[in-house]
This record gives C-alpha cells, sequence and structure tokens, in this order.
C-alpha cells in the first residue's frame, strides 16, 4: 500500500504570508475563500494522516506487547 504525499504547499503559503504579516507589523492578514478553503482541506488531510498513524502505531505496540509479554498470576491464601 503507497501512501499519497500530502501537498503541503497551502501550509506553507500560509506560514509565509503570517511572516510577511509580523515583518511589517501588520495587525491583521487576509485570505480569499479558496486559499480559505485549500488551507482547511491540507490541514484536515494531515490531520486525518496523523491520526491513521497514530491508530496503527497504537494497534503495532499493543499486537507486540502481547506475543511477547508474559504474565504469571500466583494466589494463595495468604496471611490473615
Amino acid at each position: 500500500m503507497s501512501i499519497e504525499p500530502i501537498n503541503t504547499v497551502p501550509l506553507q503559503q500560509f506560514i509565509q504570508q503570517v511572516k510577511q504579516g509580523e515583518a511589517s507589523r501588520a495587525k491583521e492578514i487576509r485570505m480569499d475563500m479558496t486559499q480559505a478553503k485549500n488551507l482547511a482541506f491540507t490541514l484536515g488531510v494531515v490531520m486525518a494522516r496523523m491520526n491513521g498513524d497514530m491508530e496503527k502505531y497504537i494497534k503495532e505496540q499493543f499486537e507486540k506487547l502481547d506475543s511477547e509479554q508474559v504474565i504469571e498470576v500466583k494466589m494463595d491464601s495468604g496471611s490473615w
């Protein structure tokens, strides 16, 4: 299964826009609706990919623990 690379151009453009705004001491930055939609879509893809990767990692770790870990339980009456 090949993973399609994420187009991070909208994120890079947003970061650059913020840097330029900060450098010029602007109080706000603006973007048109197309830029906003592209940024929102890219953030959604990034978050979904991260969530999927995290779930896969957790599943792999639990499977690894299940196959390697031996739990021994001893029961006795103890001293009452």
